[in-house]
This record gives structure tokens, C-alpha cells and sequence, in this order.
């Protein structure tokens, strides 16, 4: 698997794209542009030709960070299938899903990190955090790649789903058998999931549908989630 992981970030997730400074490719580059506020703005991650609306979280341990996917009051379905989870879905005011696409453009350019953002309906709040964090392209069914846990007390449920491959209902990778669809949501499903964040939305009720991070709350579905990248600060 090692092997395979590393040939995928040799040989298929090099990415070569210039972008002009009034083109910024994340919410990192619009930081350095001065507007420093939390709120909607335009990416590029794909290029000029490309735009994208992304929220951007200015202000969450020293903000920049391009989140790529928003739940809060579940008024988006994310039970969708591979094109849209490629493409991206939603309203970046509200709930949305950036795209795969975009994810794997931004990871592959620099070192990136990620962190999760959790709420439950009881208030409680905890992160994970990871100082690693990539995704790779299509051709490798969007694999992921993690390391570097730092526990903000949500504890560490989504190292089972690190080098899986993202799973739709359409197009499933996990190594069970069609775990989007058994779990009712498409993630990086191994077989099947310690973190389910694309689940069904079901108002803190227990749920093995919902969209759940195991090791927060095992399985009662959380009130509002964030998964954030921005590149990384060596």
C-alpha cells in the first residue's frame, strides 16, 4: 500500500497550474490579498477559466482555511452521486461540498493540512487536526492521504479511512460491500466507516445513517460540521 500511495503522489497527483494574484487559488492567497473576514469568496483551483465560490474561515487557529465542506441545518441532500461529489454541490453560504476535483488541484500543488470541525445539538464542540492532508485524482478514485493527528477532542476517526478511495452509491471503492449506500453517505469508506460525515442529516438523533465522527459522539448525528484544508506552514 506504501508503494501505491507513492506512486500516486509521483506519478498522478503532480499538478502544474500558474495562478495571477488577483486569480487566488484559495482562501490562503485571498488572505494575503488583506480580507481577512470569514464569508464567501471566488477560488480558482483549477485555473482562471475555472471559478469557484468557496467559505472561507478567517478566523479558526489563525484562519485561511478553504472549507470544502459545510453542514449545519440539513437542508442539502449530500446522498449524491459521483459527479456531483466530483464537481461539487450546494450553496457556499450554506451547506455545499466544494469537488474532489478541487480538493485533489489544491492538495497537490503544496503540502496541505486538514481539520474537522464538530458540533454537537448540545453545544459541545470539539477538532481533529491533521498536518498532512491530500487527496489524489480521479484516476486513483480520489484516494486519500493523512498524517499527523492532533487531538482537539474529537479523537481520531478518520485515520481507518486513510488510503481508501472516495466512495459514491454510484461508484463504490470500500472494501465491504457498497458502503455509501449501506451508510447512506459517500466518504472514504473502508468497510465501512469510523467517520461518516456525508451522512444523513438526522437532528442529533442515534443513527447508523447520520453523519457521525465516531469518536466525538459515536453515532449520534452531529449539528453542523467542517472539513477545512490550507496549505501548510513548515
Amino acid at each position: 500500500m506504501a508503494i501505491q500511495v507513492a506512486v500516486c503522489a509521483l506519478l498522478l497527483c503532480a499538478v502544474g497550474l500558474s495562478q495571477s494574484s488577483s486569480m487566488p487559488e484559495d482562501c490562503s492567497a485571498i488572505h494575503e490579498q488583506g480580507f481577512t473576514s470569514s464569508g464567501v469568496y471566488t477560488i480558482y483551483p483549477a485555473g482562471s477559466t475555472s471559478p469557484q465560490y468557496a467559505y472561507c474561515d478567517m478566523e479558526t487557529d489563525g484562519g485561511k482555511w478553504t472549507v470544502f465542506q459545510r453542514r449545519m441545518d440539513g437542508t442539502v441532500n449530500f446522498f449524491r452521486g459521483w459527479e456531483q461529489y466530483k464537481n461539487g454541490f450546494g450553496h457556499a453560504a450554506g451547506e455545499y461540498w466544494l469537488g474532489l476535483e478541487a480538493v485533489h488541484l489544491l492538495t497537490a500543488k503544496a503540502p496541505h493540512e486538514l481539520r474537522v470541525d464538530l458540533e454537537d445539538f448540545e453545544g459541545n464542540k470539539a477538532f481533529a487536526k491533521y498536518s498532512s492532508f491530500s487527496i489524489c485524482n480521479e484516476l486513483d478514485g480520489y484516494r486519500l492521504t493523512l498524517s499527523g493527528f492532533t487531538n482537539g477532542g474529537a479523537g481520531d476517526s478518520l485515520a481507518y479511512h486513510n488510503e481508501q478511495k472516495f466512495s459514491t452509491f454510484d461508484r463504490d471503492s470500500s472494501e465491504s460491500t457498497s458502503c455509501a449506500l449501506a451508510a447512506m453517505g459517500p466518504f472514504w469508506h473502508k468497510k465501512c466507516y469510523h467517520a461518516n460525515l456525508n451522512g444523513v442529516y438526522t437532528w442529533g438523533q442515534d443513527h447508523q445513517h447520520g453523519a457521525v465522527w465516531r469518536g466525538f459522539k459515536e453515532f449520534r448525528s452531529l449539528k453542523s460540521i467542517s472539513m477545512k484544508t490550507r496549505p501548510r506552514v513548515n
